[in-house]
């Protein structure tokens, strides 16, 4: 009878924490790795094998312009993403966040990326496609201010230079550059996780934080939009995506 009891205390126990874990988790997989449901992109450059999101370029569908896969179930405020990719040396890519689809240009997005690049000489670093450009370089913990009054909204690029937005300040280092790189592996499968809370932006990669960005701009910064994901001008090119999972920060 003890036994009986011990055991019924273990499981009872054990389903607590199993659940308070759970519940503390709470990611959800957006991409059910059969098919690109839930997702729109073109054809010509995304498919889907073995449970993985496959971005290609070839040299007979060179791009001339960026091409995003884009999720289309929900567009979060607050949340965390965490996937895993692989990317060819020669490859460019990026997670874009908080971005808005570009009118008569389809599966183009405008907003904040993670970028990633097979050379690792960007892989983290915050970069806004389409609109502010670099906003944190890898190892940069940084805060965009408000845009000055001088600059024109319908002209922001006048506040770019060497594509870099100029409004910021980097308040401290996530440490040196070439140290933080050496935790990414070479054309072989990388975690990424994103963390987007209020104002806040953080990227890590292989669970190392390669930006932080907090950003004042109230005129430019979105709150909330689509995600998706990139093949980029250049030349041929893979990048994969698994494991794509999404948790809401409420």
């Amino acid at each position: 009878m003890r036994q009986i009891i011990y055991l019924v205390i273990f499981n009872i126990t054990f389903c607590f924490f199993s659940c308070q874990n759970q519940k503390k988790d709470d990611f959800t997989s957006i991409f059910n790795g059969k098919n690109q449901e839930g997702w729109s992109g073109d054809e010509t450059y995304w498919s889907v094998k073995d449970g993985i999101l496959i971005g290609e370029v070839t040299p007979e569908t060179i791009l001339k312009r960026n091409s995003f896969i884009i999720y289309e179930k929900e567009q979060p405020q607050n949340f965390e993403l965490k996937l895993e990719y692989r990317i060819s040396k020669s490859g460019n890519s990026g997670v874009n966040y908080r971005s808005e689809k570009i009118k008569n240009k389809p599966f183009a997005l405008r907003g904040y990326q993670s970028d990633i690049d097979g050379k690792n000489k960007y892989t983290g670093q915050n970069y806004e496609e389409k609109k502010r450009t670099t906003l944190a370089y890898i190892g940069e913990k940084v805060i965009i201010e408000a845009m000055p009054d001088s600059i024109p909204p319908t002209n922001i690029r006048k506040n770019v230079k060497r594509n870099c937005w100029q409004t910021r300040t980097i308040v401290a280092t996530l440490g040196d550059k070439k140290t933080l790189k050496t935790s990414i592996k070479n054309e072989d499968w990388n975690t990424m996780h994103i963390i987007v809370n209020g104002n806040r932006m953080q990227h890590f990669v292989n669970g190392v934080l390669m930006s932080d960005v907090t950003d004042l701009d109230t005129k430019n910064r979105s709150k909330k939009s689509f995600i998706g994901v990139q093949v980029h001008v250049g030349p041929p090119m893979k990048v994969e995506y698994k494991n794509i999972l999404l948790k809401k920060i409420k």
